[in-house]
Parts: structure tokens; C-alpha cells; sequence
């Protein structure tokens, strides 16, 4: 099983953004992390960052036929990019939404996500702890609905 998971923009300043928001991990920690968690759980994972919505887009296009889901943190672009949502639903993968702060205790204009309608799940507010609990859950999911 493949996964890849995406990071939207402003994500590569994880570890100097904001971080009473974010926290001290930087990306590559993050991804490390990411990888060595992927083989408890025996998939193949690929990470990708962008801060360019249209590389965003064309990454979630590349998916097509090469992986079996995606772990989406598509970061201010939640919010806008009707392009990424229009992406998700284009390649018909079982995609999670994960952010790292509760998007529903921020400010109102990060409160509407227009990806997480076409997604199986959005996981928000627990840290780096999302995206593990994004990719645990996006695996169980495959597991049982491909048995």
C-alpha cells in the first residue's frame, strides 16, 4: 500500500512559524517521523511540499494510478483553492484532511474547509500528532474497504 502525503504552503517554515501554533518540529522531522511510523504500520509513504497551489495540483494528478490515498494538509489553502478540492475529487482517491491546530477554534475565515467535503475524514488540532492519526486512519479505511 502507497500513500502519499502533501503539505501545503508555508508548511517548510514548520519549526520557526509560529511556534506556540506549530510547535518546534520542523518539516524534515516531521516527514522522519512520518516515515518511521509508516513502517509500524507496513505502507509506503511519499511526502511532497509546496507552497504553489498549481504543484499542489499537479502532485494530486501524478497520484492517479500510483497510490492508494492521501494525507492532505493543504494549510491556508483549506480555505481558498477551489483547485485542490476540484483535484481530490478529479483522481477519486480516499484522501484525510489533517491540520495541525483545530482549524474550528481559529480565526472564522480558517473555520471553512473547501476540501474537507470531498474528503473520507478530516483530523485537526492534535500537532504532528494529525498526520499520524490522518495516516492510521486513511490505512485502516483501505484495509477494510479493499477486503
Amino acid at each position: 500500500m502507497k500513500i502519499l502525503i502533501i503539505n501545503g504552503v508555508n508548511m517548510n517554515m514548520l519549526g520557526a512559524r509560529e511556534p506556540e501554533k506549530y510547535g518546534n518540529v520542523t518539516l524534515r522531522e516531521l516527514e522522519k517521523s512520518l516515515y518511521s511510523y509508516s513502517f509500524e504500520l507496513g505502507v509506503d509513504i511519499e511526502t511532497f511540499q509546496s507552497n504553489h497551489e498549481g504543484e499542489i495540483v499537479e502532485k494530486i494528478h501524478s497520484a492517479l494510478n500510483n497510490v492508494d490515498g492521501i494525507v492532505i494538509n493543504p494549510a491556508a489553502y483549506t480555505h481558498t483553492s477551489v483547485a485542490i478540492r476540484d483535484a481530490i475529487v478529479a483522481v477519486n482517491i480516499p484522501t484525510v484532511e489533517v491540520h495541525m491546530t483545530n482549524i474550528n477554534s481559529r480565526e472564522d475565515f480558517r473555520q471553512k474547509s473547501l476540501t474537507a467535503p470531498v474528503c473520507i475524514a478530516q483530523i485537526c488540532g492534535f500537532g504532528t500528532e494529525s498526520y499520524k492519526l490522518g495516516l492510521k486512519g486513511l490505512v485502516d479505511f483501505l484495509n477494510k474497504h479493499n477486503n
